[in-house]
């Protein structure tokens, strides 16, 4: 759960190195928290069109109001750590704008997010997996 939740600690923090734990422990608990709102507020639906079908949950009125205010306060915070993950490749967080190639571009940051960081110190810090690093999590 701390991993989950180191995010909103260094919540504007935009610069240093983040591991890959933390960015996909951050997303579980994006998941987990909206399925929860969905399970207790949403209304769940079905949708058909020719051969396919699909289980839709709305979420609406107090539950929306609920996952979009988490949603909200979670947007600083979840760039924040897309950026920190970036530089622990050494990567620029301006990469971030790949997301706006269609397709690609969120193809192409999804494979960034799982590539491994860049053993020992770069230019943006120290290495975050180094246990004798003090000043990681500081």
């Amino acid at each position: 759960m701390e991993w989950m939740l180191l995010p909103y600690r260094r919540y504007a923090e935009f610069t240093g190195r983040s591991r890959r734990k933390e960015f996909w422990l951050f997303q579980l608990f994006q998941w987990l928290v909206a399925l929860v709102v969905m399970a207790v507020f949403g209304r769940t639906g079905y949708v058909s069109s020719g051969f396919f079908a699909a289980a839709v949950t709305d979420v609406s009125g107090v539950g929306g109001g609920l996952l979009a205010l988490f949603r909200l306060v979670s947007l600083i915070p979840g760039l924040a750590l897309a950026v920190r993950r970036l530089h622990d490749q050494d990567r620029s967080g301006w990469l971030l704008l790949l997301i706006l190639i269609p397709l690609f571009g969120w193809f192409a940051l999804l494979v960034l997010m799982c590539l491994d960081g860049t053993r020992g110190a770069n230019r943006f810090g120290s290495d975050p997996k180094d246990q004798n690093n003090a000043d990681v999590f500081a």
